[in-house]
C-alpha cells in the first residue's frame, strides 16, 4: 500500500475520534494545521508536517481522557518515529519538536501561555512545563526548530469547530512530493 493511501486510511479510520478536550475532531484539526500553513505561505514539506503532526495520537490506542489520568502519551515521539520510515527530516523534526516548541514559546513569549486552551495547558504540565532558560536556547539551536515553532502557532489555531478548509485529498499530492523528497 503506498503511504499516501495509509496516511489517508488512518485519517478515515480515527480522525473522526475527538481531539482531547477540544472542541474539535482529529481530522478537523489536522486539516485546519494544514491549511493555516498553506496560508502562511509555508513549503508545501512543512503543510505536510503541520498536518501531520498529531499522527502518534492515530497511532496509538491512548484514551481521549489520557491527560485526565495524569499520562503524557509522548505522541510526537510516535508519530516520529512512525514518519522517519518514509519521510525526510524536513517532515519528521518539525513534528518531533512540536511539542518542545510549545514549551519553548510559553518560556520565551510572556502572552503565549495565555493564548493556550486549557486542554494544552494541562498537556503542557505532563509534557514538563515551559522549558528553562538553557533548554530555551538549547531548543534554538536545534534543527527546524524555527519550522517547528511556526506549526506550533498553527497547531494552536486549528481548533475552531465548523471551519470550512480543504479536505484531506487536496493534500495528497503535497504527501506525495514529500515523499519523493525523502527518496
Amino acid at each position: 500500500m503506498q503511504i499516501a493511501d495509509r496516511i489517508v486510511e488512518i485519517f478515515e479510520a480515527k480522525g473522526g475520534a475527538a481531539y482531547f478536550g477540544e472542541p474539535v475532531s482529529q481530522l478537523e484539526h489536522a486539516l485546519q494545521a494544514a491549511y493555516h500553513a498553506t496560508r502562511d505561505g509555508a513549503p508545501d514539506w512543512l503543510v505536510v508536517a503541520a498536518l501531520l503532526h498529531d499522527i502518534g495520537h492515530l497511532l496509538d490506542d491512548m484514551p481521549e481522557h489520557v491527560a485526565d489520568m495524569g499520562i503524557d502519551a509522548r505522541h510526537e515521539d510516535l508519530g516520529h518515529a512512525w514518519l522517519a520510515q518514509h519521510f525526510g527530516p524536513e517532515v519528521t523534526a518539525p513534528v518531533r519538536m512540536h511539542v518542545d516548541a510549545k514549551r519553548y514559546l510559553c518560556a520565551t513569549d510572556p502572552e503565549y501561555l495565555s493564548l493556550l486552551s486549557p486542554a494544552s495547558v494541562q498537556s503542557l504540565q505532563l509534557q514538563g512545563g515551559p522549558f528553562t532558560e538553557a533548554e530555551a536556547l538549547a531548543f534554538e539551536q536545534e534543527p527546524f526548530a524555527r519550522e517547528a515553532v511556526r506549526l506550533r502557532r498553527w497547531d494552536d489555531l486549528a481548533k475552531v469547530p465548523g471551519m470550512r478548509v480543504p479536505g484531506l485529498e487536496h493534500y495528497r499530492a503535497m504527501i506525495e512530493g514529500a515523499l519523493l523528497r525523502a527518496s
